[in-house]
């Protein structure tokens, strides 16, 4: 979807931004839609990718920390950790959204925004991240009786 890869882009673009101004979201948002246009449809998931990426950082921050090893958030490249709070996003709030597409669009964004080494590298930690989830996801369905006692 032509319009996703769009409204993606200019989440990024925000989502950095967002990094170095102590600005309102909506304020953000504004102020970029105030100098750029997208369609609709773009504009309206763009919003919700910002809005919702930026209320959940903390929580989505720990999740990246705890899969990115030798790499604190500090360290990572505000590029980068934008594409991946982004993705994460999707992966937690966005059911409609299939999460080997969010990892390929954030790969994808890394290529085009990120350094030489942001694709292989947003593609590693979100792969870990996903498999994470999905083992959690896996345990937490299955009954507490049905467990395996712990050592």
């Amino acid at each position: 979807m032509q319009g996703r890869r769009k409204a993606r882009e200019v989440a990024l673009q925000v989502l950095y931004g967002l990094n170095f101004v102590n600005l309102d979201v909506e304020k953000a948002q504004e102020l970029f839609w105030g100098n750029f246009v997208a369609p609709k449809s773009a504009r309206e998931f763009a919003s919700t990718l910002i809005s919702g990426t930026w209320r959940h950082r903390e929580e989505i921050d720990r999740l990246i920390a705890d899969c990115s090893d030798n790499w604190s958030l500090g360290r990572m490249s505000k590029v980068d950790i934008s594409i991946l709070r982004m993705a994460v996003f999707e992966f937690l709030h966005c059911d409609d959204i299939p999460p080997k597409v969010s990892i390929n669009e954030a790969v994808d964004l890394g290529k085009t925004f990120g350094s030489e080494n942001s694709g292989s590298f947003i593609n590693g930690i979100l792969d870990a991240l996903h498999l994470k989830i999905q083992k959690n996801h896996a345990d937490s369905s299955v009954h507490p009786a049905a467990r395996p006692a712990k050592a």
